[in-house]
């Protein structure tokens, strides 16, 4: 999971975060999408251009699990009144989606260490 931050949602803004998410993962099989004419543009765009064959799949309500888990995110960055930057922005939303990560297990490290710990130690 990945996110952007963009004055515009255009297709070439959403071409730039595909590829860049294309560059740190893997070229997925399938993306799911909501109503976004700009994600689908630029999905099919650059299946054209690099002939991925990357299946868009429009399902509502496949979404839905990433907007709750973004829930508690966004409950802790509106108290946050906005940021004064983007890069103050950037490493403030990572360190939230670690903690995040980490406290619902979905990074493990070798042993058994608290959430507390696995982030210390990863800061380490």
């Amino acid at each position: 999971m990945d996110f952007l931050l963009t004055a515009r949602r255009d297709r070439k803004a959403a071409l730039r975060f595909l590829c860049k998410a294309i560059r740190h993962n893997a070229t997925p099989a399938k993306i799911t999408i909501a109503k976004s004419g700009a994600n689908a543009a630029a999905i099919e765009s650059h299946n054209t251009e690099h002939k991925a064959g990357i299946e868009i799949r429009r399902v509502k309500y496949l979404n839905n699990i990433v907007e709750q888990d973004h829930r508690a995110i966004k409950r802790l960055v509106r108290p946050m009144l906005g940021f004064k930057s983007f890069w103050s922005a950037a490493v403030t939303l990572t360190g939230i989606e670690l903690m995040h990560m980490i406290r619902k297990g979905q990074l493990l490290l070798t042993g058994e260490l608290s959430p507390a710990q696995q982030f210390y130690s990863l800061a380490q």
